[in-house]
């Protein structure tokens, strides 16, 4: 073969090993890109219902009507027939008093005739009924006449105080019953039974009572949550709080929606009502059930490679 042909062979074969490298090369990197591990992520789901604003404000319990027991007679307390907590009913005897008349009469009368019996005894019941909250004297004390002795706690006056912030005021309409969380997490029903035409100079609160119709008997001062409803919507689209990203200024926001299995891609959102845990989604028009990154989504870029964790 002559030495030209054999050179322009070889010069064609050079050229074309070197114009087919680079491709092999661009499919060798593609597949790396391709199996490159993703981000660790958990996804939601976009949801629709109802979806509340609302706001959790305090209340402590209280008796509005607490009523004294005196004495009605100056003397000595010869019984008290109760314990500090107890439940006692209007006319039920609750202390009996003796007065120095008439421990000297009995002792008079005794010494005269060893057969008589003089108590000289004088009861005193109960005006209300309701828990003893308060006892201020022991068996064998001397009392004053018209002292309190005790007092008694109404408990058909029993309700929660609400101290509402005036600019909140508006919203009682929509509350005909609210919900009360207790310390130990139950809840209790309740409504608005008054409000009390003043407002508090220096906080600008406004006292709220609210009644329970509680099936145990309930202490005072015990502080429940209540969450008062400021506006409410039915069936519409949501997502959690923690899948909704913005800026440092909050003014953007948007949510890493999954393309497929492995992709999640920026989309602009608006957001509409939201409360603690929820977040409207009102443009653009997702469908129910669509895959949203929950956590591990904060910067990522626009179309990253993930991996979905159970």
């Amino acid at each position: 073969m002559p030495l030209k042909k054999i050179l322009s062979t070889g010069l064609y074969l050079s050229i074309l090993f070197f114009a087919c490298k680079p491709a092999a090369d661009s499919k060798e990197e593609s597949a790396i890109v391709a199996d490159a591990p993703g981000t660790p992520v958990t996804v939601t789901e976009v949801m629709q219902g109802d979806l509340e604003e609302t706001v959790q404000l305090n209340a402590i319990s209280a008796f509005l009507l607490k009523t004294p027991v005196n004495a009605n007679a100056t003397g000595y307390l010869q019984t008290v027939d109760f314990k500090l907590g107890d439940f006692v009913r209007k006319g039920q005897q609750l202390f009996s008093l003796k007065t120095k008349e008439a421990e000297s009469l009995g002792n008079t009368l005794k010494i005269l005739d060893s057969t008589l019996k003089f108590e000289g005894l004088i009861h005193i019941k109960s005006p209300g009924s309701g828990y003893v909250s308060q006892l201020s004297f022991q068996v064998g004390n001397y009392v004053q006449d018209g002292q309190q002795l005790a007092t008694i706690s109404d408990n058909k006056s029993f309700v929660f105080l609400l101290q509402l912030p005036f600019e909140l005021r508006p919203y009682l309409p929509a509350n005909k019953t609210l919900l009360l969380t207790l310390p130990d997490s139950s809840h209790l029903e309740g409504h608005i039974l008054s409000t009390l035409p003043q407002v508090d100079p220096t906080s600008q609160t406004q006292q709220v009572q609210i009644g329970v119709n509680a099936k145990t008997a309930i202490p005072e001062n015990l502080i429940a949550r209540i969450k008062l409803v400021k506006s409410a919507r039915k069936n519409v689209l949501y997502l959690p709080k923690g899948a909704v990203l913005s800026d440092d200024i909050q003014q953007n926001f948007w949510i890493m929606k999954m393309a497929d299995s492995v992709t999640a891609v920026k989309v602009p959102v608006k957001k509409g009502m939201e409360n603690a845990e929820k977040v409207e989604v009102a443009a653009p028009n997702l469908a129910l059930g669509d895959k949203v990154v929950l956590s591990g989504n904060y910067g990522l870029a626009d179309t990253a490679r993930v991996n979905i964790n159970p």
